[in-house]
């Protein structure tokens, strides 16, 4: 299988961190600046890569580490 079609096991917990701290995906897509559509795709596990500015611009609004956004599953 390629590396493209292989599913990846890392796991984004946005709908927590939203929840815990009393904001929407299109308030905090608003605040970081991307679209609402990309911010989906980070959540719902779709994304083949993330920038770090954007990575960093989540930090800072979710008031976060990179570790608390992204996790491992094994498969």
């Amino acid at each position: 299988m390629s590396e493209e079609k292989r599913e990846h096991a890392i796991e984004v917990p946005l709908d927590r961190l939203l929840e815990e701290r009393g904001t929407t995906l299109t308030e905090l897509a608003n605040r970081v600046g991307v679209t609402h559509v990309n911010v989906s795709i980070l959540k719902n596990g779709r994304a083949r890569a993330v920038r770090f500015s954007t990575l960093s611009r989540l930090c800072e609004v979710l008031e976060c580490r990179p570790g608390d956004l992204l996790g491992h599953r094994p498969r």
